[in-house]
């Protein structure tokens, strides 16, 4: 998990709550609670609740620096989104599970609820912060304070959420948010090579050829570019929310203006100088 990633977005209703990993207040619960199999992107396998080798007694990496080397690509493209100190330092209010045996399954357990929370947490943040999106701020911020609220729950209590019925609400107005935010560049849309403004959710487009595309206003929420040709590609103004851009060459693309990408999706793909990135994300350390 990304170290960089420390300091929380800026916005309003969020309260204490951290949404970029803080892994140095963190009890390194990524690299025991999830589960390794031994592929392109973990050099081993690892059981769900085992400790990686590779981590040390004061809960950090010890081969942080060369995990890509190493063989531990996915740890690199892993983003908890600052769930992992929200259960070591609020949740737990600082009580690790080395010191307390007793805590271990269940702060584990913890990881993907809080995980999930924090990840709706993200979206919300950045569409209060989407001007075309006004119309709809109240909303998201009452459904911003909701879902921070139930972030900061008991263990009992966020093991009793019914996570995906929260989800399904949130996702319902990030649809509509994005669809005010594309609007303005999907009218006239005819005529473009590539698929600018073009609904492309979920779309199979693993290897395509999209080099230079004009794919401004695009939907491409849940699409799979897995190992697509993105080479100075125009991805403004795009809902890029889950969009799979593993070894996908965004070398020279434009990515300015697109919204709800995350900085996972980035550490997983490929790119260079040129590749123009929002401002609240950075540039990878392997581009």
């Amino acid at each position: 998990m990304s170290e960089q990633r420390v300091h929380a977005i800026s916005g309003t209703g969020r309260g204490a709550l951290a949404l970029r990993a803080d892994c140095a207040n963190c009890f390194g619960l990524c690299c025991v609670a999830l589960a390794f199999t031994a592929s392109a992107d973990f050099a081993a396998d690892k059981d769900a609740g085992q400790p990686c080798a590779n981590l040390r007694a004061d809960f950090r990496c010890g081969i942080h620096e060369r995990l890509r080397p190493q063989g531990y690509q996915g740890c690199t493209v892993y983003d908890c989104f600052g769930a992992g100190q929200q259960i070591s330092q609020v949740t737990y209010a600082g009580q690790d599970w080395r010191q307390a045996p007793g805590t271990a399954q269940q702060m584990f357990a913890l990881l993907p609820v809080v995980r999930q929370l924090h990840e709706l947490l993200w979206y919300l943040t950045e569409a209060l912060e989407l001007e075309p999106a006004r119309s709809l701020h109240g909303d998201l911020r009452g459904e911003l304070t909701k879902i921070e609220r139930l972030a900061q729950g008991s263990p009992d209590e966020l093991l009793a959420l019914d996570v995906a019925a929260h989800r399904q609400g949130v996702n319902a107005l990030l649809l509509r948010t994005s669809e005010l935010v594309r609007a303005g560049v999907t009218k006239g849309a005819k005529g473009k090579r590539g698929a600018k403004g073009k609904a492309r959710r979920g779309a199979d487009l693993i290897g395509a050829n999209l080099k230079g595309a004009d794919l401004r206003g695009a939907d491409l929420r849940g699409a799979y570019l897995i190992g697509a040709d993105l080479r100075g590609a125009d991805l403004r103004v795009a809902d890029l929310i889950g969009a799979d851009f593993r070894d996908a060459d965004l070398s020279g693309a434009d990515l300015t203006g697109s919204f709800f990408l995350t900085q996972s999706q980035l550490n997983a793909a490929k790119g260079d100088a040129g590749t123009r990135l929002p401002p609240a994300l950075t540039r990878p350390s392997h581009w």
